[in-house]
């Protein structure tokens, strides 16, 4: 998984939810987003996914993937990775 990838997840998260004096680096790459780890609530997770389709162009088709994809900043990166790859492939004739 790209690196590059994980820190503008990580700045994405820290820009749609308007986290003041945090910085990518201080966000851990595989904590949970929600309870422990950053603490994030069901209110924060709507915004990630106005976040991840506005940055990323990748959309969340129901809670039931949201709860997977929002598990840690690894997992979301690993599914943003997965779906823009998924864009590029061409159509099977």
């Amino acid at each position: 998984m790209d690196d590059v990838l994980i820190v503008q997840v990580k700045q994405m998260i820290i820009d749609s939810l308007r986290i003041e004096g945090m910085s990518a680096v201080e966000i851990e790459t595989d904590a949970p987003l929600f309870g422990e780890g950053l603490g994030l609530d069901s209110i924060d997770a709507l915004q990630l996914v106005v976040g991840m389709e506005k940055e990323f162009g990748v959309v969340i088709p129901d809670a039931a993937t949201g709860s997977t994809v929002f598990a840690s900043v690894r997992s979301m990166a690993r599914y943003i990775g997965e779906q823009q790859h998924d864009e590029h492939r061409p159509a099977s004739v």
